[in-house]
Order: C-alpha cells, then sequence, then structure tokens
C-alpha cells in the first residue's frame, strides 16, 4: 500500500456524516504509518485551525 498525498500538498478533506469538522481545503503534514487495519492516513492542517487533524485517504481528494 501507497500513500496517495506526500507533506505539503494540498488537499480537499470531505469528513465523514456526523463528524463536526470543517470541510474544506487543508495541508497534508505527513502520512501516518499504516496500522494492523491498513488504512491509509495523514495527518492534515487548515490555516483557519490552531490544531492538526488525522484525516483517512478516503476522505481526501487532490486540493484543486
Amino acid at each position: 500500500m501507497t500513500h496517495r498525498y506526500s507533506a505539503g500538498q494540498d488537499v480537499y478533506y470531505e469528513p465523514t456524516f456526523g463528524n463536526a469538522a470543517a470541510r474544506g481545503k487543508y495541508k497534508v503534514v505527513r502520512a501516518l504509518p499504516v496500522e494492523n487495519d491498513n488504512r491509509l492516513s495523514y495527518r492534515i492542517k487548515s490555516l483557519a485551525e490552531n490544531f492538526e487533524r488525522i484525516a483517512e485517504e478516503h476522505q481526501l481528494s487532490n486540493g484543486e
């Protein structure tokens, strides 16, 4: 399994239903190691927030 996005890349984050996170443009901080569940995850950061979030790859798309 390989991560699709890399650190510094702009992405669009679409949170899952019921998640109060703001959808929109984020920057990938880093790719996280693949765990036992084989899900590809990332730490992402929005300029509008003072903290980072963890997002799974299926919640992200190209930030264009």
